[in-house]
């Protein structure tokens, strides 16, 4: 049976939601955004230490909004407060009552478990403990661990450049790839992630530098996609989920995160991206030459793995978005190829070799690097796929802890792509329809996932007095197609209700 990640969801920043939702929905959506915006005013989500008084009104962003926001270009009245800073007066929910009403929801349907871990962001206080250190099938969760490293090997405004190179051979051009699987066919779109570097724009920048050189012969192309070693294909991924287009063979170049579609992120991806890729600019090329009086001899040649053409002088170069805001969208839509490939950039840059293995060592440092003890944790890829991956809720929780309150500024660039419950990515579709559910539509913010018997949540949520609380639950061993994934939405809505003193 085929297992999934999880489901591609809408970008909320590049693209629009895909149904209308309803007015306080929205509402919230102003507020919940306005979160991570803190951040950056805020370290560690905390304002001045101050002394809150024993009882607190509800915050504005947990209170029907008086007046509401516009909607499918409705005139509207001002939009809400945004979350200003959170302080360190906020009361922290008692254990004993936080685990009356987790223990209600947290229940599976059919077989199987639940693991789960709750703490107080600031201080790292367990306030929830079910088998947190178990170590358990994560699914996407292990996602959280390679943003978690990306951003700390890489640094979150990187950017990966795709190159052509002047080859030895007279009109020779090598296209380079350098990680960039983010490339658009066309011009490049600097607004963008998706489609941020063109192939066009990388073509026509290359015919200008060959007729600088008085380039008069043929121009070739050759490719160069040596940058990762190791299997393409992680011997750990079920050949249907290969099939499937869960993932494909990995390369350090491909147009639209390996599909053929950038609006399409479902079905098979293609076999091999990094040709598809070197195709697409050769067409490109091929064009922008007949208006500059050249020609492109018909097809791509890949240089020898091992070898060297002899060429090193850049024609041109196209840059990707920053790692940033890669891992904003490896978070928000779950895609493997875009986050084994991150992986292997992050290995590269922490000195390994660009292979699973290389990203997995690379992941496990990190961990270490941040004090979370992983001991426990097996990995065998870096984006959850496989199910021999093994991590506890406890290490979840204290990723997520270190991407909200540690003292690595550069892994706060991580929040904003966590999905928001009810509005974007992955979570898009959830959190509506469901009383139970409804109070955490638009607080929640969390990674998702899915295989087949096994469901993962891990995020974050400021509570109804104001604190921020980490959290990661896992089930593991679960009835395929029972409503479970419903009991964790229901689990993270407590938490964003909690008073619980």
């Amino acid at each position: 049976m085929k297992r999934r990640t999880s489901r591609p969801g809408a970008d909320p920043v590049t693209g629009p939601l895909r149904r209308s939702l309803p007015l306080l929905l929205q509402t919230l959506l102003v507020a919940a955004l306005a979160l991570p915006a803190g951040i950056a005013v805020a370290p560690a989500f905390l304002g001045p230490g101050t002394s809150g008084p024993a009882a607190q009104p509800a915050p504005p962003w947990h209170q029907v909004p008086g007046t509401l926001a516009a909607r499918d270009g409705a005139a509207a009245g001002p939009a809400p407060d945004g979350i200003g800073p959170l302080t360190a007066g906020a009361p922290v929910p008692q254990p004993g009552p936080l685990a009356a009403q987790l223990n209600e929801t947290l229940k599976t349907d059919g077989a199987g478990n639940f693991t789960g871990v709750v703490q107080d962001a600031l201080t790292g206080e367990v306030l929830f403990d079910r088998s947190g250190g178990e170590a358990r099938v994560p699914a996407s969760n292990m996602k959280l661990l390679t943003a978690a490293a990306a951003l700390r090997t890489l640094g979150p405004e990187r950017r990966f450049s795709t190159r052509a190179v002047a080859g030895a051979a007279p009109g020779s051009v090598v296209l380079t790839g350098g990680g960039d699987v983010l490339l658009g066919a066309g011009e490049s779109v600097p607004g963008a992630v998706l489609g941020r570097a063109g192939l066009a724009s990388l073509a026509q920048s290359t015919v200008r530098a060959l007729q600088d050189d008085g380039v008069s012969v043929p121009v070739t192309v050759l490719l160069d996609d040596s940058l990762f070693t190791g299997p393409a294909l992680n011997p750990a991924w079920s050949p249907e989920d290969v099939a499937a287009g869960e993932v494909a063979p990995l390369f350090p170049l491909a147009l639209n995160s390996a599909r053929f579609d950038p609006a399409t992120t479902t079905g098979p991806r293609p076999q091999d991206a990094a040709m598809n890729a070197a195709e697409a600019f050769s067409a490109q090329l091929a064009a922008a030459a007949g208006a500059a009086g050249l020609t492109v001899a018909p097809g791509v040649a890949r240089v020898p793995a091992g070898t060297h053409d002899g060429g090193t002088r850049v024609l041109a170069e196209v840059q990707s978005a920053t790692v940033g805001q890669q891992v904003d969208l490896m978070l928000r839509t779950s895609d493997n190829y875009l986050t084994e490939v991150i992986g292997r950039m992050a290995a590269l840059a922490a000195g390994q070799p660009g292979s699973n293995d290389g990203a997995v060592a690379a992941v496990l440092q990190q961990l270490k690097d941040l004090k979370i003890p992983a001991a426990t944790l097996r990995a065998a890829d870096v984006s959850g796929l496989a199910l021999a991956n093994q991590v506890s809720a406890r290490q979840l929780s204290e990723v997520v802890r270190a991407m909200t309150s540690g003292a690595d500024t550069r892994l706060r660039a991580g929040l904003a792509g966590f999905p928001v419950a009810g509005l974007t990515g992955t979570l898009e579709d959830r959190y509506v329809g469901d009383a139970a559910t409804a109070g955490g539509a638009g607080l929640v913010r969390a990674k998702t996932g899915t295989l087949n018997t096994v469901i993962a949540l891990s995020g974050y949520v400021v509570d109804a007095d104001g604190r921020l609380l980490v959290f990661s639950f896992i089930g593991n061993g679960l009835t395929p197609g029972a409503g479970n994934r419903t009991a964790l939405d229901r689990t993270a809505s407590v938490l964003a209700g909690c008073g619980c003193r």
